[in-house]
């Protein structure tokens, strides 16, 4: 790995660096977060997955996690949203190609060459963390908009990989609402059975680990009722008797000022969990 970047931090060491993914077989951009306690000790890590149109930037530069992992002595990691190069396939818009890679496994052309997210954060990403910085294999996961529903679908998909999950904003059911309707679509074709592997909502119903979900969103969210529907979420929950707590929010809206605004207790959060 090249580091790219290096900033000091709240005591510790905002990293960014820059390696070759076998996985997604491309370069790829990854932000490390060292607390000040890994100079001293190995720390659990908590992998953040951000949003459509996102990179490693936005959460490292917008949401103020610096602070709370320093406190809690958590290493922060943030990919990239999607695989990036000049031979990535690609697409008009925001909501499909680079920057919308979903957190799925692609499986139709001209996608499934690169757009392999999900075994990129599931199976890549604690690897080479765990191998190249003071990380014990405790994890935990987090993320905003697709990086929520990234989040809640790898925790669903992979019982006992993470201690804990949480989201901002998630897309809960992308079968459902058009920004998932359009990338699963391309990225898995139209059958609608392969889809549900790839919905919060559709697994909850066969979830074998019931580990709670914690979920923030804002009353005053642009994409509310047209994306993200949280009530959908609550009735899946509620049907499979999983563990949810759902916090809305008035007056935030789907902007980096509402994660900036809770961030710290998501942190929290996950910190019992790892410390656990």
């Amino acid at each position: 790995m090249e580091r790219i970047e290096h900033r000091a931090c709240f005591g510790g060491w905002q990293d960014v660096y820059r390696h070759r993914s076998s996985v997604l077989n491309c370069e790829m951009n990854l932000a490390v977060y060292l607390p000040p306690q890994a100079l001293e000790r190995a720390c659990p890590v908590l992998y953040w997955l951000s949003g459509l149109t996102c990179t490693e930037q936005n959460v490292i530069t917008k949401a103020g996690a610096q602070r709370y992992a320093a406190e809690h002595g958590i290493i922060f990691v943030a990919p990239d949203t999607s695989p990036r190069g000049d031979d990535v396939a690609d697409a008009e818009g925001y909501d499909l190609g680079k920057g919308a890679g979903f957190y799925v496994n692609a499986t139709q052309a001209p996608w499934s060459s690169h757009y392999r997210m999900h075994d990129y954060v599931t199976q890549e990403l604690p690897t080479l963390i765990e191998a190249n910085f003071p990380a014990t294999t405790a994890r935990a996961i987090s993320g905003h908009s697709m990086g929520g529903h990234g989040a809640l679908v790898l925790a669903l998909r992979n019982p006992g990989r993470y201690r804990s999950v949480s989201a901002f904003s998630p897309i809960v059911a992308p079968s459902d609402v058009p920004w998932g309707q359009k990338a699963l679509a391309a990225y898995l074709g139209d059958d609608r059975d392969a889809w549900r592997g790839w919905d919060a909502c559709a697994l909850i119903v066969e979830a074998h680990e019931r580990l709670p979900l914690l979920v923030d969103q804002g009353e005053a969210d642009e994409f509310l009722a047209t994306q993200l529907q949280p009530e959908r979420l609550r009735a899946a929950c509620d049907a499979a008797g999983h563990p949810l707590e759902l916090r809305l929010h008035p007056g935030y809206d789907h902007s980096y000022y509402f994660i900036a605004s809770f961030i710290g207790e998501h942190i929290a959060y996950h910190a019992a969990a790892l410390k656990g």
